[in-house]
């Protein structure tokens, strides 16, 4: 893994701060410093305008635009129309001028620059000292944040000092749909109604293809509005530039208050948008800065008292876990179950701002263990897109529902057929998620209605996809693609038909439980779905006949013949050659044994209790070897594994990379977003890896490590309604919980209490001491 940390911010539990600006790290702290609600976000990029590299990126979850997929030959069953999350109205837009002079960190004289990110307000604030070509001194801060509380309300204040000179600043404040995409230099908006009142102005911003709708509604405070001019001849922008006379020494403060109105409904008028957006503007004015921020303040203290994950011993760990948790809340806390986790979040257009089901893996235990509602939510979008997956399977010659690989709306955005076409992950993700928090939450209401639905189409679409040998009259999948991509149209891939197995099996048992339990509601799923006998004894049937390639000794192939391929011996390839995506040709990715990510080790790691510990070392000290990591979600997993395994320097060697895979920039691509789903991976490494925490088994299972670079560390999960609290020192573990709840500690049962108990780790659990030399 030729993985190099570039450590340029400032270490420190609670913040993240840049000390002095430098324009090669710009784009890397763009995404770095965003901010967002689940609602909307915005890049850290600099509101006063920036002429060197960067991406002004302001995104709202949900709001997309179409882009054609052009392909010289259209095949039956290939995505023709991808989406994508379309950058949207800039509201920080800001231009601050001296002597006609424009403030511009690509040409601009300064000095004293800090910009600093609080995890425990979700502030943003940046300062510096502007020296003009005249001499002139300016001292600037700039703050933003938006509303983890009201999701449509955004803050920027701005404070101007000179400090050597009085005379006529210029500013110009407004709200730019004018923004451009990416790359392409394209707008994707336009402006279909605006108003300016001066120190209050407007803006309804609509997407070219999709209608997409945007009510933007910005309020000025702290400038007089006599000095304000309103501008009127800019596309796609409405605004208001003011001349302000200050004395040396003068403090002026711009606080500027924002609300986006989103609306994805066509059905919904113009009329009808505004007026709301209009209502909720004046509730943000009334309430004011201070107020919303004292709230602000208020959603991280609780959320803190509530998740926090403690370390000592290790700064950088300590300040990367608490980023990790930071961004996730900031991207997804179930604000909308018409929302889901893009791969960048809300941060960047790499992905598109699609989600993959890597939401339903890597995302989802943080939401079931932090946020149960929002975890439930995450659910609703899948159910709430039950019919474009419907449509999907239909598409591929299928019955039942086939979720996409990447989407938005519901829709299959990924073109590339080798994945959109072979990749049954999606499906059997979303099977094992509705099993997940099921099985976590006993939340029939869900599970008797919107669950078992899901779970008949799904496994109505991966019989249909299956198929019967003829030679051993056993089930498989034939031409498929397993986690690992690298290995394309593969048959008997152990993962897909493992979790598809699953799928079957707990649809007929969840069926058969209802019909026992509640028969009205089954028998309105019977109707709803038209499941007949003869389906369930079909599904049946194939999960009790699935191929299944593992030996006795516990060994798994990966798929059928992967152990004939040729060997790569991975760590001969050239650093050079990374990301191999872009230095091989494709084909020659599939023509071998080395593995992009886990595939066999991702089906044990999510149904870890159906594997032994001796299949478990046997797969991972065969398939570790041939993994290239290539995926960010790849280290992760390992760390997990390894540490259950007890090979406590492989744990901690993939470890380092979870954490801070953004502070860092170890992929070298940060710059085009946070790595959403690492972020969410890298509270796993924690909490299932040296927690030892197990979700899959009758019992909900920890077995504590530390690694040995720590001091101690604890963590907290909510569970069935009781918040547990874990404290893990060298020799022992400290449990308590706010009510009695059952658990199994170090494969023993316990019931865990107010009253704090502590258990000794057992002898194989403790990492061995580094001694110092005499």
């Amino acid at each position: 893994m030729a993985k190099v940390a570039d450590q340029y911010f400032t270490v420190d539990p609670w913040q993240v701060q840049e000390e002095g600006f430098d324009p090669n790290h710009a784009r890397v702290a763009e995404s770095i410093f965003s901010i967002a609600n689940e609602y909307s976000g915005v890049r850290g990029y600099f509101e006063e305008g920036y002429s060197g590299d960067h991406l002004l990126g302001s995104y709202f979850n949900g709001v997309y635009e179409n882009n054609p997929e052009d392909h010289s030959i259209i095949y039956a069953g290939i995505s023709r129309q991808g989406h994508f999350m379309v950058n949207a109205t800039d509201w920080l837009f800001t231009r601050i001028k001296v002597d006609d002079e424009q403030l511009d960190l690509a040409t601009s004289d300064v000095d004293r620059f800090s910009r600093v990110l609080d995890f425990r307000n979700g502030v943003l604030e940046r300062q510096f000292v502007w020296r003009t070509r005249t001499g002139k001194e300016l001292q600037c801060t700039f703050s933003r944040f938006v509303s983890m509380t009201e999701a449509a309300s955004c803050y920027q204040r701005i404070t101007l000092t000179p400090l050597n000179f009085a005379g006529e600043i210029n500013i110009t404040s407004g709200l730019d749909f004018d923004t451009r995409h990416g790359n392409s230099e394209k707008s994707f908006w336009r402006m279909t109604k605006q108003e300016n009142q001066g120190n209050s102005f407007a803006g309804l911003g609509q997407t070219i293809h999709t209608n997409k709708r945007i009510c933007s509604r910005a309020t000025i405070l702290g400038l007089p509005v006599e000095d304000g001019k309103p501008i009127t001849d800019r596309n796609r922008f409405v605004g208001t530039q003011y001349n302000v006379t200050c004395e040396a020494g003068q403090t002026l403060a711009l606080t500027k208050l924002v609300t986006n109105t989103v609306e994805r409904d066509p059905a919904v008028a113009d009329a009808q948008l505004w007026s709301q957006n209009e209502t909720a503007h004046a509730a943000q004015v009334a309430m004011g800065w201070d107020a919303a921020l004292a709230k602000q303040k208020q959603f991280w203290q609780a959320f803190w008292a509530a998740h926090d994950i403690e370390i000592d011993g290790d700064p950088q760990n300590q300040q990367g876990i608490r980023y990790c948790m930071f961004e996730m809340a900031q991207t997804y806390h179930g604000e909308d179950p018409a929302n889901n986790i893009g791969a960048k979040g809300l941060t960047g257009e790499a992905y598109g701002g699609l989600a993959f089901w890597d939401t339903e893996t890597m995302c989802l235990p943080f939401y079931l263990f932090n946020d149960i509602q929002a975890a439930k939510n995450l659910l609703e979008f899948r159910y709430r897109t039950l019919p474009q997956a419907k449509e999907r399977a239909e598409m591929v010659d299928c019955r039942g529902a086939s979720y996409p690989i990447s989407t938005i709306n519901g829709h299959e955005s990924t073109a590339m057929w080798q994945h959109a076409n072979t990749q049954l992950q999606p499906s059997t993700a979303v099977a094992y998620a509705i099993w997940h928090y099921g099985h976590l939450t006993e939340d029939h209401d869900f599970l008797y209605t919107h669950g078992i639905e899901m779970l008949v189409e799904i496994s109505r679409f991966l019989y249909s996809r299956g198929d019967w040998s003829q030679v051993t009259h056993q089930f498989s999948f034939y031409g498929v693609m397993g986690p690992d991509e690298f290995q394309v149209m593969a048959n008997h891939n152990a993962y897909t038909n493992y979790m598809a197995r699953e799928t079957f099996r707990y649809t007929i048992q969840l069926l058969s439980g209802m019909r026992e339990n509640v028969p009205a509601l089954a028998e309105q799923v019977v109707q709803k779905t038209g499941v007949s006998a003869d389906e369930l004894a079909a599904w049946q049937k194939a999960s009790d006949h699935m191929v299944f390639l593992g030996d006795n000794n516990g060994m798994i192939e990966q798929q059928a013949g992967f152990y004939d391929l040729p060997h790569v011996d991975i760590d001969q390839i050239p650093v050079s050659d990374f990301p191999l995506y872009d230095h091989w040709s494709y084909d020659r990715l599939f023509r071998n044994d080395m593995i992009k990510q886990p595939d066999v080790l991702m089906l044990q790691f999510l149904y870890n209790h159906q594997f032994t510990e001796r299949s478990k070392r046997l797969n991972y000290e065969y398939y570790e070897p041939r993994t290239i990591h290539e995926s960010s979600l790849s280290p992760s997993v390992h760390s997990i594994l390894a540490e259950e395994l007890h090979k406590f320097d492989d744990a901690y060697k993939f470890f380092q990379f979870a954490t801070r895979m953004d502070l860092d920039n170890y992929n070298r691509n940060t710059r085009d977003g946070l790595h959403t789903t690492s972020i969410a991976a890298a509270w796993l490494n924690i909490v299932y890896g040296f927690g030892g925490l197990r979700s899959d088994g009758p019992t909900l299972t920890l077995a504590p490590s530390i690694p040995k670079q720590w001091h101690q560390y604890s963590f907290k999960i909510t569970y069935r309604r009781a918040n547990i609290t874990v404290q893990v020192s060298p020799d022992s573990v400290l449990l308590s919980a706010s009510q009695d709840i059952a658990l199994q500690v170090y494969q023993q049962p316990m019931v865990i209490n107010q009253t704090p108990q502590r258990v000794k780790i057992p002898k194989q659990w403790r990492t061995p001491a580094t001694v110092p030399a005499m």
